[in-house]
């Protein structure tokens, strides 16, 4: 295995200490903000290079040696605060101000406290009466692209992997984001709408945590991949499943209950670094 590190600021001392860590000579530079070391005493030293890349606000991870991103076949990410900066329910609450209300449910819920469907059935239900221009006001005014996601994109892209966006969250922003980003799927919750407003419930089966595992797994069945072959993003316990049926799971400034499970955790690059780690 190997260590692969990144961050804004590569220190020289401290990759030579992560070089004595892991027993090398020397270390490997992918760029200007990324770093190979040849791992060789992984299980030994792991808890010193995690207390040392923390101290450094570098991210860090143990990538399988010769991994590349072109042996993913299929790339599947979170949207709300992981692709993008927002929890698109909680900018949508404010339009109708019940945000304080909707951003603590959705707080408990992305850590685990109370179960997905409960929290988004308790959410949805607050919005009841809003018209549907507040969906077309938070796309344009609050809802920006995380760092690196356009990178990252031209990267899977480059690599012939086929990228998937699935969602919690609604489906107006994943469609926006489909056609902005090119994602070959997409999939979300559904609002009703009458006459113009939110009626304070969706419209279908809804897509949980359960949901979103079983989109991957559907999507890597019918393309012909093993798990191994999927890689996966996300930022929430709501992700679990699928980090669970992912081969490699990035959680981009995690919550701690998906923090725990994933393989890398993203605190201080931008999305880029899912490249990265398998460049």
């Amino acid at each position: 295995m190997n260590l692969l590190v990144q961050g804004n600021a590569l220190v020289p001392f401290v990759l030579r200490s992560l070089a004595r860590l892991t027993g090398t000579d020397g270390y490997e530079l992918i760029d200007g903000c990324a770093c190979r070391f040849d791992g060789k005493n992984r299980s030994q030293i792991a808890d010193e290079v995690a207390r040392l890349c923390a101290d450094n606000a570098l991210d860090w991870a143990w990538i399988p040696k010769e991994r590349r991103l072109s042996d993913f076949g299929l790339f599947v990410t979170d949207m709300d605060s992981t692709l993008i900066n927002i929890e698109c329910i909680d900018e949508i609450a404010d339009m109708h101000g019940v945000k304080r209300e909707v951003a603590a449910i959705t707080e408990s819920a992305m850590r685990g406290e109370i179960d997905f469907r409960t929290s988004l059935e308790r959410r949805v239900r607050l919005l009841a009466g809003l018209h549907e221009q507040a969906l077309a006001k938070v796309y344009a005014k609050r809802l920006r692209l995380n760092p690196g996601v356009e990178s990252l994109m031209a990267s899977l892209k480059a690599a012939k992997v086929r990228t998937a966006l699935v969602s919690g969250g609604f489906a107006y922003f994943t469609d926006h984001m489909r056609r902005k980003l090119g994602f070959d799927y997409a999939w979300a919750n559904e609002l009703e709408v009458v006459d113009d407003r939110l009626t304070g419930k969706l419209v279908g089966s809804m897509l949980d945590a359960q949901a979103k595992a079983d989109r991957l797994t559907a999507t890597r069945d019918a393309l012909g991949l093993a798990p191994e072959q999927v890689l996966c993003c996300g930022d929430g316990a709501n992700d679990i499943p699928m980090f669970r049926a992912a081969g490699f799971g990035v959680a981009y400034r995690p919550k701690p209950a998906l923090r725990e499970i994933a393989d890398c955790c993203l605190d201080h690059v931008g999305l880029e670094g899912i490249a990265r780690l398998f460049a």
